[in-house]
């Protein structure tokens, strides 16, 4: 696990992405006793060098992250605008973020650890030269170029945040080594705009992104068919020898910037299956971040709570009570709100598995179009249900 109080400096202010969605879930994991459960360390990153951050960003947008926040008129890169405005050691703050990605995935790729988790992590709209998204520096990348630069030759990255992992998927579009697969709200409906099926990769690399462009208004028996009709064939497929996992809590139902409907029960099932896909596949090694989320107490601290549990030992049992010291913490940041009692939405998690020509709503088109579009790449049959 890597921790620090200094990550909550990634503060864009007045802004939805608050850095109190973590400040309550690291209070929440380690209030359920997680952080102190038998092979678990806390780990206070360091940040990423200008060496390790130009292996994805320009040198000239990182000098625009350095002096951006001393000028109140500065435009251009994506910075200053209401999506990222600037702000006080901004470099610095990005920079630790990406640093405590990199410590989780060269921990878990040279066999220290099997798993690691950066709740602060996961900002996946960065791109090379322009911040996005609520993004400065697209920490996922960063740490994925690390693992090719010291040798890594197949890596599954898994985004289940409601948006497009556009970053990721545009910067690794062309390298073979690198498989992006996304689950996301439609394009149609949701920014970024991107993510449609037919992207499937850049000519040196056609296969190696997968979209599942999910229509607004997926629960969570939709969502995981869909997931389990498509990802876990090409992950078997592509043979991956660690898991990145994108985890973004903003497809739950509470979610205020997104139209899906999922339970904090549906988004633990879907941590469960990626954890249980790299038991499967490679030695069960995962390096898992946050990312977007929204409902800042009543969401984002249980579902990533449950994310750390999953990827430090047994999941935690949904009906397990919040405890009484995190409900007093999150009244004192929240007066108005009262805090959830259970680690649960009592949700029924249960799916049909996909069928071809059972279902013809929108959500088994769209599961039928991102198998035909990516399943021959990898010698697998679109309307086979084994595959």
């Amino acid at each position: 696990m890597l921790w620090s109080e200094k990550l909550l400096e990634y503060d864009l202010g007045n802004h939805p992405l608050d850095p109190v969605r973590v400040e309550l879930t690291i209070a929440l994991a380690r209030d359920l006793g997680l952080l102190d459960r038998p092979g678990v360390t806390v780990r206070e990153p360091v940040a990423a060098t200008d060496e390790e951050l130009l292996r994805v960003h320009r040198a000239d947008y990182l000098h625009a992250v350095r002096v951006a926040p001393d000028d109140p008129f500065f435009r251009g890169y994506g910075l200053n605008t209401p999506d990222n405005p600037v702000f006080d050691h901004m470099h610095e703050a990005s920079a630790l973020v990406a640093g405590a990605s990199l410590a989780a995935a060269r921990a878990v790729y040279s066999g220290e650890v099997t798993r690691a988790v950066n709740v602060s992590g996961g900002l996946h709209h960065a791109m090379p030269a322009r911040a996005s998204g609520f993004c400065v520096y697209n920490d996922p990348a960063i740490a994925i170029a690390d693992l090719l630069a010291a040798g890594a030759q197949r890596i599954a990255y898994v985004d289940i945040d409601v948006h497009h992992g556009d970053g990721v998927q545009e910067i690794f579009a062309d390298d073979p080594r690198v498989l992006t697969v996304s689950l996301h709200e439609s394009p149609m409906t949701l920014f970024p705009g991107t993510g449609f099926p037919t992207e499937v990769g850049g000519p040196a690399a056609l296969g190696t992104a997968v979209n599942v462009a999910l229509p607004p208004g997926t629960r969570d028996r939709g969502w995981l068919r869909a997931f389990h009709a498509v990802v876990p064939s090409v992950l078997r497929a592509f043979r991956p020898q660690l898991v990145v996992l994108q985890a973004g809590a903003d497809s739950h139902q509470l979610d205020p910037l997104a139209n899906l409907q999922l339970s904090v029960d549906g988004q633990r099932a879907a941590a469960i299956a990626v954890r249980d896909l790299a038991d499967e596949l490679c030695g069960g090694k995962v390096i898992a971040t946050g990312g977007g989320g929204y409902a800042l107490m009543q969401v984002v601290p249980r579902t990533w709570s449950h994310l750390i549990a999953t990827m430090t030992g047994d999941p935690l049992d949904p009906a397990t009570l919040t405890p009484p010291s995190w409900r007093a913490l999150a009244r004192k940041r929240f007066p108005d709100q009262d805090p959830p009692q259970r680690m649960t939405d009592d949700a029924d998690v249960g799916f049909e598995p996909w069928q071809p020509g059972v279902g013809q709503d929108p959500l088994d088109r769209t599961i039928l179009a991102t198998r035909q579009a990516i399943f021959p790449y990898y010698g697998l049959d679109p309307m086979d249900a084994r595959d």
